[in-house]
């Protein structure tokens, strides 16, 4: 699992690669941990290198969400894959995030 973040006017990035599952939930909650700081901003996942996530990686998820709804900011997700599309509408986190293309 890789994480990297970019800042573009205002908008903050997180660009993540490979499998985020349980064994990889505490290094992402830390990576992303940055995010927290400009949650009053608005913040892109880009799921495009993304190729598996488990319930640990929806809870880091659902943790960060809140936490940037709480400051006023606005997350969304883009490049949604298939398999994680289908993981999203089945968990119910489809009506949870907003999506970009």
């Amino acid at each position: 699992m890789k994480c990297t973040i970019k800042e573009e006017n205002g908008v903050y990035t997180a660009f993540l690669e490979g499998r985020l599952d349980t064994v990889n939930a505490t290094v992402f909650e830390q990576e992303v941990a940055p995010l927290k700081e400009y949650a009053d901003k608005e913040i892109v996942l880009d799921f495009a290198d993304l190729e598996y996530i488990s319930s640990s990686g929806l809870r880091v998820l659902l943790s960060l969400l809140k936490e940037v709804k709480a400051k006023g900011g606005k997350i969304y997700i883009s490049h949604l894959n298939d398999e994680i599309r289908n993981i999203f509408t089945v968990t119910g986190f489809f009506k949870l995030f907003d999506f970009k293309s």
